[in-house]
């Protein structure tokens, strides 16, 4: 193997850059979503290279549709039953004329389930067992794009969910083919419509310009021929299907090559071309290290990925071991996105994440990032477009909100109540019950390394410890937690 850039050689602790509280936090900032005090700490006492091991240890396998972890509970959805199975169930022995009654039926309650199936993989996200496997699913939903806003099936939405997490760390020249498949992919693209008397170039163009390669590395002819080669690529229901009178079976000529090509032998071709791994290795360093990574670096990584035969998991290994993760460049250097700040309070204050659900059709909308309904083919932008004087506002309101504080103005109260689970109209702020044992310096620098995890200046500590007062209770600490997710600095990770 090419030996690797000294900035992706691991890191090893030193006394100049000693393995620490701060470090421990940041590695489950962007390899998760934060961690509770007891998880940081199990990461300071384990290592670095140990725990990034653990968080890269999930299955890359398909959901277990008898499991209900596993799958969305759409109980709450009148007329579709307990689950997605359910709703494959009631299509048994129809009829093509029944079944194309029944899918209006669903479809009228298809953004209810839609929001069923959001809750249900931000719960995940929060509290479940593998949160490296999610903050992948959800970086590969950003890229890989689907919007549930033209996708009429929530089921297809959720199942390509499912293609995005059991693909996550896997081969991406497998993922590709799968994505490219995907039945929610096929509908969202209008490749459904790709017939050889009318060839349909949209799949062929984000291919390329999104998923593979990147603006510049193609040319129009180029999406024209593999346009051609992706006819009668199309499903059936839940199944991918072939039609193979509506393939165009000419020759075709991408990217200097030419031959009779189908879909997979137009990913083939994109495969060879070297722009291709500095693509996905660069959005892997923007992702989980630092924005613009330095040519060198990201060149160094790809010819890795290459020589790796693309696969993910070791690509990702060496990202999260690295100098260049742990580097000043990196620590603290993240705008939060708003599942990232949201997920992230919830999880790192304890809070139940059933009771933060209103925030899906709320704050989470206004902030510019609700799951399955990214703005356009591009995903979100992320970065500093985040941050805006229409946002801000409503991410430090959000934030208070999730720590106990005054209900979002921005979530309608009867909206909020049925997730929730309050009476209509009556909504509260998130119940969270913080531990009041103490002195006020003691508190106030507990909250700071759980929630910012970085020093924070003198002056900015001393308004925290001078708002708790003399005596700790259960209001002050609340009032310097609200705070503290109230601070610029806990925008960051």
């Amino acid at each position: 193997m090419a030996k690797l850039h000294p900035m992706l050689q691991p890191y090893t602790p030193s006394d100049d850059s000693p393995w620490n509280w701060e470090k421990a936090a940041h590695l489950l900032n962007r390899a998760g979503f934060g961690g509770t005090a007891e998880e940081i700490q199990r990461v300071l006492d384990d290592g670095p290279d140990k725990s990034v091991d653990r968080l890269l240890d999930f299955p890359d396998a398909p959901a277990d549709e008898e499991s209900e972890s596993d799958t969305p509970d759409l109980s709450d959805v009148e007329g579709y039953g307990k689950s997605f199975r359910d709703v494959a169930k009631k299509f048994a022995g129809k009829t093509e004329e029944e079944k194309k009654e029944l899918r209006k039926e669903l479809q009228r309650k298809n953004a209810e389930a839609i929001q069923a199936t959001v809750g249900w993989w931000m719960r995940r996200m929060a509290t479940g067992p593998y949160p490296l496997q999610e903050k992948l699913t959800l970086l590969w939903h950003g890229h890989f794009t689907t919007s549930a806003r033209d996708e009429r099936s929530a089921r297809l939405m959720w199942r390509q969910n499912e293609v995005l997490r059991r693909n996550a760390a896997g081969n991406f020249l497998q993922y590709v083919r799968q994505i490219s498949r995907d039945p929610a992919m096929l509908d969202y693209l209008n490749n459904q419509e790709n017939r050889k008397a009318h060839p349909n170039e949209n799949y062929a163009r984000e291919l390329m310009e999104l998923f593979t390669l990147g603006i510049g590395n193609y040319t129009e002819t180029d999406i024209k021929q593999s346009a051609r080669a992706f006819t009668g690529w199309a499903h059936d229901g839940d199944d991918f299907i072939y039609r193979k009178f509506d393939h165009d079976q000419g020759q075709k000529t991408f990217m200097g090559q030419t031959g009779n090509f189908d879909g997979d032998d137009i990913i083939a071709i994109i495969f060879q071309n070297p722009a291709m791994s500095r693509y996905i290795t660069g959005k892997l360093l923007i992702w989980f290290a630092y924005e613009n990574p330095e040519p060198d670096i990201n060149d160094n990584l790809a010819a890795a990925f290459k020589e790796g035969n693309w696969e993910l998991r070791p690509i990702l290994r060496t990202i999260l071991t690295s100098k260049a993760f742990y580097s000043d460049k990196a620590i603290g250097a993240q705008i939060k996105s708003p599942v990232q700040l949201v997920v992230g309070t919830t999880r790192m204050l304890g809070v139940d994440s059933t009771r933060a659900r209103g925030l899906v059709g709320g704050a989470l909308q206004q902030m510019g990032q609700v799951p399955f309904a990214p703005p356009n083919v591009k995903g979100w932008p992320g970065g500093r477009m985040w941050i805006s004087t229409s946002t801000l506002f409503v991410r430090y309101n959000t934030a208070v909100y999730l720590a106990g504080g005054a209900v979002l103005p921005q979530v309608d109260p009867g909206k909020l109540a049925k997730f929730i689970g309050r009476d209509k109209g009556r909504s509260q702020p998130v119940n969270f019950d913080p531990p009041t044992t103490g002195s006020p310096e003691s508190v106030v620098d507990h909250w700071v390394a759980l929630l910012i995890q970085r020093p924070i200046d003198d002056d900015k500590r001393k308004i925290l410890i001078d708002a708790i007062g003399d005596r700790v209770t259960e209001r002050s600490v609340k009032d310097v937690v609200q705070l503290i997710v109230s601070m610029p600095d806990y925008q960051l990770c």
